[in-house]
């Protein structure tokens, strides 16, 4: 196996330090790109030179000095690469598999097997060839990503002039238009149209999602029916999808540890095979007086399937196809060591508002007063009895006109539980009045005048402060709500109780999904953090069913218990890769999620999900349990295969063709082997993992 495709070069892209139990993200280097086209011209020449000195010789058309520089032209054009490797190694005072197999080839050549030493030589090269084919179409299933982003974009200038120009010349505040079918160039917001928008190769959502005025775009998503325009907001280099491609290439370059154990190792080994087999030749000859020739022909064999080319490709091979599989699905591990640690996390901490949660509040229960009391709280002899003792009357409004009131009262408001309100009446379709002297009463609420009524609505000191008594029933309502993990608001007219609404954050749909799936696939000790109340952690946590909790914690807290968990297990940290960054650095593995477009999300974690899918982190887990698998059976299989080959030169003497066939064919077999994780599908590995947990 050359190690042209390993060949690598110094990658500067610079990691924080953080004191961490993560493996050691250093400066790697990053594989030559594609396949060289001399080496495949080489290959060809190598094959035909071959082809004709020994179909040539056999069938008595070629002999003597045309055959000899036949073999000669491919003993260079087969050993041409593998020379310049051999050569750059021993420059480094070591010794590579290159170098072990052209010695073998020439070793065959002095005792007259030229025919021997070209095949090794071919197969050598060929195995070469398709060992970089194979690793390139791991390396263009990412790279097909910059095929997505079109070269150019229809720019409307403030003259109402359009043009098209390259994407590089596009400024931010510049507008683009975006025809029905074409893809996004650039990223950006809608400030006209609306249409659906398939985003799949950004986020790996599988269903188109509506863009509307407001909403933020990807350059590479493909739009859909509509037109949009859109308002620049990201230069081409610095798009969520260039990003992408440089996270990708730089992760596909970063080596995971089995991988980089195995590079250093080479080098030793192949001393040991050399020192080896000057052994085997000085020995027998020199010592027991075994024939020179018959001694230096099984040295050379053994030269050849002691080789270690199946074992140093088994890891790449597989990483990076792990790494493409992940990619087009939404997932982008910053390094293969990443992917070797996702495949030992066996505990999981999960930050609640906007992990487990969508991190923004929404009206879940409407309560009108008459809801609770009934009736007879609306008897006039009944309030005529009451009133005196201090107990005010309650107004019998329905659910839908408590909510109106409420939201024309906070119509305006940018309190992000009045945004809700306001929400909420529109998605009923409510029509909303126009507040009037509407007065923010910080930390407590808002009072506002809604068709001559004041309209008040706030928590329950404010309520209080104001003089409202509100019957007890509605009380204890307003406590059950709470104890629920809802923030309630009370709403009253003119000093009356109108009913109350509850607010909270929602938890996501996938939430109890993710948590029972990454419970099947073996995954022991799952814990959620949050800073908010003991009441509405322990509500959420019910509800996705999560035990163990912890709650009204600050971003120190947080990180002291993420360093305990990951003193007891190997812990993964997931939360939106924003605050919850410290947390990240110290556990085994980062994981922000919803990240599209989130430049501090993209830079903070060791595992980006870029759209908002829990469900995304069992197969993350499954893939990673799915590569190291086939890795530690390469490496298995490529040691058997040294074991039987080597045994079998000195048991049965092995002919040199048949070692060279069983060295390359176990090389290339363990190339197939990893390369099946490009294409193998997410429910399969989803199977797999909870099958072997």
């Amino acid at each position: 196996m050359t190690t042209t495709m390993l060949e690598e070069r110094q990658d500067q892209t610079p990691k924080p330090e953080t004191p961490s139990p993560h493996p050691p993200a250093q400066a790697e280097e990053e594989p030559q790109e594609g396949v060289n086209q001399l080496e495949v011209v080489l290959t060809a020449i190598c094959t035909v030179s071959l082809a004709t000195a020994w179909l040539g010789g056999r069938m008595g058309l070629v002999s003597g000095t045309p055959q000899l520089v036949l073999y000669i032209i491919a003993y260079i054009s087969g050993g041409f690469f593998g020379t310049i490797e051999g050569l750059k190694a021993l420059r480094r005072l070591e010794l590579n598999v290159d170098f072990l197999m052209v010695l073998a080839a020439v070793g065959a050549a002095s005792i007259g097997e030229w025919a021997e030493g070209a095949t090794l030589l071919f197969l050598f090269s060929l195995s070469n060839t398709l060992q970089s084919y194979a690793l390139e179409r791991s390396r263009k299933a990412i790279r097909a990503l910059m095929d997505l982003r079109p070269a150019e974009a229809l720019v409307r200038h403030p003259d109402g002039r359009e043009e098209m120009v390259p994407i590089e010349q596009l400024r931010i505040g510049d507008i683009v238009i975006v025809k029905p079918g074409e893809r996004i160039p650039i990223d950006g917001v809608v400030v006209e149209g609306s249409s659906a928008v398939d985003q799949s190769p950004i986020t790996g959502e599988s269903i188109p999602v509506t863009k509307e005025v407001g909403d933020e775009v990807f350059a590479g998503t493909l739009n859909g029916g509509g037109v949009l325009e859109i308002r620049v907001t990201r230069l081409a280099e610095d798009t969520t999808l260039a990003k992408i491609i440089q996270m990708v290439e730089q992760a596909q370059a970063r080596k995971a540890p089995t991988q980089r154990f195995l590079e250093e190792f080479e080098p030793r080994y192949a001393t040991g095979v050399v020192l080896t087999a000057i052994a085997l030749i000085v020995v027998p000859t020199f010592i027991l007086g075994h024939p020179f020739d018959t001694t230096f022909y099984r040295a050379m064999t053994f030269l050849v399937v002691a080789s270690p080319c199946a074992l140093v490709i088994s890891t790449p091979a597989s990483i990076l196809s792990a790494i493409a599989n992940a990619a087009r699905n939404g997932i982008l591990f910053k390094g293969g060591a990443y992917l070797e640690q996702a495949a030992t996390i066996d505990a999981i901490a999960f930050d609640k508002t906007g992990t487990l949660t969508y991190g923004r509040p929404k009206v879940t229960a409407i309560v009108p007063a008459t809801e609770v009391l009934g009736e007879a709280w609306f008897d006039s002899a009944l309030l005529a009895q009451l009133q005196p003792k201090g107990v005010d009357a309650p107004l019998a409004l329905s659910r839908e006109e408590v909510l109106r009131l409420a939201a024309s009262a906070e119509r305006y408001s940018e309190h992000p539980l009045g945004e809700a309100i306001v929400a909420a009446a529109q998605e009923a379709g409510l029509p909303l009045a126009d507040p009037e002297d509407a007065q923010a009463v910080v930390g407590k609420g808002l009072v506002a005048r809604i068709e001559g009524q004041e309209v008040r609505i706030g928590n329950r000191k404010m309520a209080d402060e104001a003089g409202e008594l509100w019957p007890m029933p509605l009380q204890l309502e307003a406590h059950r709500l709470e104890q629920e993990g809802n923030t309630v608001v009370y709403v009253s007219v003119d000093g009356h109780p109108v009913g109350l609404i509850a607010l909270a954050d929602t938890i996501r749909e996938d939430a109890r999904a993710t948590i029972e799936m990454l419970r099947a696939i073996g995954v022991k000790r799952i814990v959620m953090l949050t800073g908010d109340s003991r009441r509405v952690a322990k509500a959420v946590a019910r509800e996705v069913g999560i035990v163990e909790v912890y709650a009204e914690l600050l971003p120190q807290d947080k990180v002291a218990l993420v360093e305990r968990l990951a003193q007891e297990s190997h812990v993964a940290m997931v939360g939106d890769g924003v605050n919850d960054a410290p947390a990240m650095a110290v556990s085994h593995l980062g994981i922000a999620m919803g990240a599209a477009g989130t430049d501090v999300a993209l830079e903070t974690a060791d595992v980006v999900l870029m759209s908002d899918d829990l469900t995304k982190i069992p197969y993350l887990v499954g893939l990673a349990r799915r590569a190291r698998r086939i890795v530690w059976q390469n490496i298995a299989f490529s040691l058997a295969v040294i074991v039987v080959l080597v045994a079998s030169v000195f048991i049965v003497n092995l002919p040199l063709p048949l070692g060279v066939v069983g060295h390359e064919g176990s090389t290339l077999i363990v190339v197939a082997n990893g390369l099946r994780l490009l294409r193998t599908p997410r429910e399969k590995i989803l199977e797999a993992a909870t099958t072997t947990a």
